[in-house]
């Protein structure tokens, strides 16, 4: 299918809410723990095949606030699957040119897991390849918050007017101030909602559910959601008629 894209119109980035690692576990009689290792190889997939057609950014929501909620110990093994998966994904980034950043309150989570954290995306600043962004302990309403105070302390220290407080203002102290907005969302498992997931920057972003489960999802839902993408039309509040050339 890869064949069939418009490799004029890929997304620059594309966001992923990655659901349905448990009712997949659950499916096959086991905890809720065994859908998150078994969802590392769609993690893989959706790098190799973002990277394989173009894709510049891909943020992966791996972890929200809200999560933090969730059972003691799915939140732990979720923690030490993290530390794993980033210090093994590594060498894979530095031989495909891969960068990673993070986004969300990354002072939450674990000492190891933010030492991990941190070395990969050191070691990995430099590649000029695909972007992926990992959304950590992340909610919109959070980051919007955390602008929020920022700007606020801003005004009061007189480093900033109110009437400069724009829009482009507010984005310069989001998590993604350097980082385009989303022109696709995906989410899987059948969901049909956000989830407090990047609530600024998807305002005109295109979004895509498909009822494939995290763990199953491969190169080709990729794509799939690519060419679903592609036949769009996207006008930005403007007609049909005035985006046609």
């Amino acid at each position: 299918m890869k064949e069939s894209l418009n490799k004029e119109k890929i997304p620059q980035h594309i966001a992923i809410i990655m659901d349905g690692n448990g009712r997949w576990a659950q499916q096959k009689g086991a905890m809720r723990v065994f859908g998150h290792k078994n969802a590392i190889t769609a993690v893989r997939e959706s790098i190799e095949g973002a990277g394989e057609v173009g894709v510049k950014y891909l943020t992966l929501y791996a972890f929200s606030t809200e999560n933090w909620s969730r059972p003691e110990d799915e939140v732990t093994a979720l923690m030490e699957l993290l530390v794993d998966t980033i210090s093994g994904e590594v060498p894979n980034m530095m031989k495909n040119n891969i960068r990673l950043l993070s986004i969300g309150d990354i002072e939450s989570l674990p000492r190891k897991a933010k030492e991990k954290l941190n070395e990969a995306t050191g070691l990995t600043a430099s590649n000029t390849g695909l972007t992926v962004v990992l959304a950590l302990s992340y909610s919109g309403r959070w980051e919007i918050q955390h602008a929020i105070k920022s700007i606020v302390k801003k005004v009061v220290d007189n480093q900033l007017q109110i009437e400069d407080i724009t829009q482009e203002a507010i984005a310069a102290h989001l998590n993604t101030k350097n980082i385009p907005d989303p022109e696709l969302l995906i989410r899987t498992s059948g969901e049909i909602r956000i989830s407090n997931f990047l609530l600024w920057q998807l305002a005109y972003t295109e979004l895509y559910f498909t009822e494939v489960l995290w763990p199953d999802f491969r190169k080709e839902h990729l794509v799939e959601a690519i060419l679903d993408y592609q036949k769009r039309e996207r006008r930005f509040g403007k007609t049909g008629a005035q985006i046609k050339p």
